[in-house]
C-alpha cells in the first residue's frame, strides 16, 4: 500500500484506504473517492495531481493525495 501521489501518471489504482479526520474523509467520498474505487493519475504538478475517478477529472493537493492509500 502507498498514497496516490506516489503512483505513476496513467497507472489505474484501486483504493484500498482513505486516511485523515471523518471531515476530510467525507470531503473525498463526496468527490468520488471510495474504498475499492479505481482512480487513476492524469497529471502531476508540484505535488498536486488531476486524476481520473468515477467518470471524473478531479484535482487534488498533495496533502489529500497523501491520504489516499493504493
Amino acid at each position: 500500500m502507498m498514497p496516490l501521489s506516489l503512483t505513476d501518471v496513467g497507472e489505474e489504482n484501486t483504493i484500498k484506504k482513505i486516511g485523515g479526520n471523518p471531515e476530510v474523509k467525507k470531503h473525498l467520498e463526496n468527490l468520488g473517492f471510495v474504498v475499492g474505487g479505481t482512480v487513476r493519475v492524469i497529471s502531476e504538478l508540484g505535488g498536486n495531481v488531476i486524476v481520473n475517478v468515477k467518470e471524473s477529472r478531479v484535482a487534488i493537493s498533495e496533502e489529500m493525495a497523501r491520504k489516499i492509500m493504493v
